[in-house]
């Protein structure tokens, strides 16, 4: 049986004592080490880093160590400790630059189409404004009502300042924490060196080697990330940023290497 190795048990104690103290001491703590978009007031450039540390529950927080626990010690084995946590921040930065990035050209819409309603404001357009930004979690009813009283001033100004309301929810409040990025990283590089390992996993009823399971994980991840289903708040593109930077890494760093297992 594996053992666990140093540096990763250093993560997973640092992970759950942080876990901890922000969820029962210092909640506050949430709102200023989370990462938030770069056009955000809230934004600091130290979140980059301080987000993957931070877990939004109990379930996100054992999702993410028992992947850590499983496959990064045979990574740590292979590397070494100090090279290992090397691997595990660049790749949870990487993940937090690409989604930030996915980020960024969505938010540049919002922002075009947040100037476009406020200069031409319209039943239709404010139909079509909720239906692309708040898909199925908006209240059918506010475009009935507008509907109705489509030349009422209040009414007008009263879904200006919904629309930019809705905008400023979405991009200077939404923020992102979590390890998934660096334990998505941690996944990629573990089926690019030990592919034809065999995984016994619970929600699938026989082995599959590693490199299958990376492949289908990763599929999911980008049908998810451009599917943007209504509710999914998982940050898919930041899973597919730390899958991304850890290929670049092991192509840079095991590009000598002839065996893989």
């Amino acid at each position: 049986m594996m053992q666990i190795t140093p540096m990763v048990r250093n993560l997973l104690i640092m992970n759950l004592v942080i876990f901890i103290l922000t969820t029962m001491v210092f909640p506050e703590a949430m709102n200023q080490f989370s990462l938030y978009d770069f056009n955000s007031d809230k934004f600091r450039g130290y979140q980059l880093v301080t987000h993957m540390f931070l877990h939004a529950g109990w379930g996100h927080i054992f999702s993410n160590m028992f992947s850590l626990f499983i496959f990064g010690p045979m990574l740590e084995y292979r590397w070494g400790s100090n090279r290992f946590l090397v691997f595990y921040l660049i790749t949870g930065l990487g993940a937090s630059l690409l989604y930030q990035g996915i980020r960024e050209y969505e938010n540049y819409d919002m922002r075009k189409d947040v100037a476009a309603y406020v200069a031409e404001p319209n039943p239709v357009a404010f139909s079509n404004f909720l239906e692309e930004h708040l898909p199925g979690r908006y209240n059918p009813e506010a475009v009935v009502q507008y509907k109705r009283n489509a030349d009422n001033p209040d009414m007008i100004a009263a879904t200006k300042e919904s629309v930019r309301q809705i905008y400023n929810d979405l991009v200077q409040n939404a923020r992102m924490v979590g390890a998934s990025g660096a334990v998505f990283g941690i996944l990629m590089a573990f089926g690019m060196l030990f592919p034809n390992t065999e995984l016994m996993l619970l929600f699938f009823p026989f082995p599959i080697k590693a490199k299958y399971f990376v492949l289908f994980y990763g599929a999911y991840e980008l049908y998810a990330g451009l599917a943007r289903n209504p509710g999914d708040n998982v940050a898919h593109f930041a899973h597919l940023g730390g899958m991304l930077f850890a290929y670049i890494l092991i192509k840079i760093w095991e590009r000598d290497r002839k065996n893989f297992y």
